[in-house]
């Protein structure tokens, strides 16, 4: 007789797990190109530098402040489930479904990125990027099926892979001769203005979205109330150690002026190390480093809808999970949707829109704070975040000029994403008539009562 699911997580994991997870789902590619637009809105080496430390606080206050809400609610979900308790099942149905989406088909965008220099890297899978993609994933997802344990070491030895092959590429800047030096001058030194320094700031926090990734799994952690802080921590501080590192190296390779505008800032430093080989060397790195990314969140993104399962704002199937404790529906669903946007070939208008509700969720978790503050003064918090209000309402001010940048950066898209928000209201409200419906269905008929004589 076949042994009926659980229908409850595994609580295995550890700060080795926290720390794999942020780092593996933080450092993407984004740190081997946005230099070079970081280098073309600043003037000096100072202010460039000065940037990505800004970048780094925001991720630690942000931290320090959201380690309090994964302490005191050790649920499973992200940022949806501090935003359902704080705000309500509307907010949360919001929330959950955009974090939901934007996950896997990051998932699907970054399973792209390998499948595109792999057919670069090996001639044979040209013109087959899209396979290889969707092979990627599912290969991820088999090994997901197995249990919490086979995926969290996973994550463990690949993100352990990422920061050996970024510290060799580091290596290689200080310690190998430049084949072909790169020109003094490049692009002209900018004028100091806010507008650009807003533009640099933003394109240095993308870099650093990902540090949230230990949230995702709090009802997996062993000792929530200890590891979770430790792991955001000490993701972050990682993950800044990293990006400097990176920084550092490339400026030892590429003087500023010439980093000005460089579209991959990566490969114009193995350009110079390597000549025309340091393309080669830098898809590796990318291939090698992005594995991570993709079990990261493929691993995610099933936790947002088995949360919101759980609460009834999303199928009671998508709850199975089993026995080695990995949610089976909801790694199923995720699949579906991360090859659904890789056929489709062409995605980055829907993740350009649901951007702007990524930067969102950061405004209302950093709210949320506040309100269980307020709202639930006597529940146990195991950790408290340092320097509340101060630090919190720096990542909530923070967050709300980070979203009112974005709207103003690219009005089209927040437009198509706030008519998408008006459509999200009566979906819901569907929703909850059909939930209260399978309910009522799913109760027991009450006895009629006798009647009176």
């Amino acid at each position: 007789m076949l042994k009926r699911p659980s229908h409850s997580l595994l609580r295995v994991l550890g700060v080795t797990f926290g720390l794999a997870v942020t780092v593996g789902n933080t450092v993407g590619a984004g740190i081997l190109r946005a230099p070079g637009e970081v280098a073309a809105r600043v003037p000096g080496l100072g202010l460039y530098l000065g940037v990505w430390i800004v970048g780094g606080v925001y991720a630690l206050l942000g931290a320090v402040s959201l380690a309090e809400l994964g302490a005191m609610v050790p649920r499973s979900g992200g940022m949806y489930v501090f935003v359902h308790r704080a705000m309500g099942r509307y907010a949360g149905f919001v929330v959950g479904y955009n974090d939901w989406i934007a996950t896997a088909g990051s998932c699907a965008a970054v399973s792209v990125v390998i499948g595109e220099y792999l057919g670069i890297l090996v001639p044979a899978l040209g013109g087959a990027g899209a396979a290889v993609a969707v092979a990627t994933v599912a290969a991820f997802a088999v090994l997901q099926w197995q249990g919490i344990r086979a995926s969290g070491r996973t994550q463990e030895l690949t993100s352990l892979l990422k920061a050996l092959v970024l510290l060799a590429l580091v290596v290689a800047c200080f310690v190998l001769p430049s084949t072909s030096p790169a020109p003094a001058t490049k692009v002209a030194a900018p004028a100091l203005s806010l507008g650009a320094l807003v533009i640099a700031l933003q394109a240095v926090f993308y870099t650093y979205d990902g540090w949230t990734g230990i949230l995702y799994f709090g009802g997996e952690v062993k000792d929530p109330a200890r590891d979770i802080p430790r792991s955001m921590f000490g993701g972050v501080l990682a993950v800044m150690a990293i990006y400097l590192l990176l920084n550092l190296a490339f400026l030892y390779v590429v003087p500023l002026p010439a980093l000005r505008g460089e579209p991959l800032a990566a490969g114009a430093a193995a350009r110079s190390l390597w000549g025309a080989a340091g393309d080669t060397v830098v898809r590796t790195v990318v291939v090698l480093g992005l594995l991570s990314s993709v079990n990261a969140l493929l691993l995610m993104a099933p936790r947002v809808i088995f949360a919101m399962s759980r609460d009834g704002l999303c199928a009671e199937r998508v709850s199975v999970v089993n026995r080695g404790g990995t949610p089976t529906g909801a790694l199923l669903a995720s699949l579906v949707v991360a090859v659904a946007f890789i056929a489709s070939g062409s995605f980055d208008e829907i993740i350009a829109v649901l951007a702007f509700f990524f930067v969102a969720n950061y405004v209302l978790a950093a709210a949320a704070v506040f309100v269980l503050r307020r709202r639930e003064p006597d529940t146990p918090r195991p950790y408290r975040a340092w320097g509340y209000p101060w630090t919190t309402g720096i990542t909530l001010a923070g967050s709300l000029a980070f979203l009112a940048g974005s709207v103003l950066g690219d009005t089209r898209h927040s437009v198509y994403a706030l008519l998408l928000l008006a459509v999200s209201y009566p979906v819901y409200l569907l929703s909850e008539r059909a939930l209260r419906g399978r309910e009522r269905a799913a109760s027991p008929p009450r006895p009629s009562e006798p009647l009176e004589p």
